[in-house]
């Protein structure tokens, strides 16, 4: 498994051990190029639209979606980051993973968002994400880009593009990084 994927792991205080690698860096590359078409495809107007990573998964993803936007469309394409631990409903079950630094330097305010994660499961990392959005203007559309929908899904909330679905059983755990994804199992450190 990657050090990306290492690193997400020992932050949130648990150990991932990969069963088997699902996707490759090259399925992963062909996924991102695949989702980077579709969403210059969905949006004519590339100059509205900002790509907002949620850290700290989606980072990576978000960096390389850019390139990719960039080079199919001919423009730079605006890029944030986003940290949505304090916005989380959850903060009783899990203790707030050490925070990371929201980056956007312009106002979402009448964009057109999309946000891009690693792992969609249950919706409420995203459902977090809509309520720190706001904090920074109000977008006209919010899509969502994942690289991996494992299902499970808590809230209403659904993908527009979306790398591969794999759906998973609740004990099993996930890890999407641009090195691959693999499946496994999670336990506390």
């Amino acid at each position: 498994m990657g050090t990306e994927g290492e690193r997400q792991a020992r932050e949130r205080g648990l150990a991932f051990f990969a069963k088997s690698q699902l996707l490759s860096s090259d399925d992963v590359a062909r996924a991102l190029k695949r989702m980077a078409h579709e969403i210059v495809e969905r949006n004519h107007d590339m100059s509205s639209v900002s790509l907002i990573g949620l850290q700290t998964g989606g980072e990576p993803f978000a960096r390389r979606l850019s390139t990719l936007l960039s080079e199919i469309a001919g423009e730079a394409t605006f890029l944030g980051l986003l940290d949505v631990s304090f916005y989380r409903d959850d903060l009783l079950l899990n203790p707030v993973p050490p925070a990371s630094t929201t980056s956007i330097d312009h106002d979402l305010t009448g964009r057109t968002v999309v946000l891009v994660d690693d792992v969609l499961f249950t919706g409420r990392t995203i459902r977090a994400a809509l309520n720190a959005l706001t904090d920074w203007g109000r977008p006209r559309a919010v899509q969502l880009a994942v690289m991996v929908d494992r299902g499970h899904r808590e809230l209403p909330i659904r993908p527009d593009f979306v790398g591969k679905n794999l759906p998973t059983s609740l004990d099993e755990a996930i890890v999407a990084t641009l090195d691959g994804v693999w499946i496994g199992m999670r336990t506390a450190q």
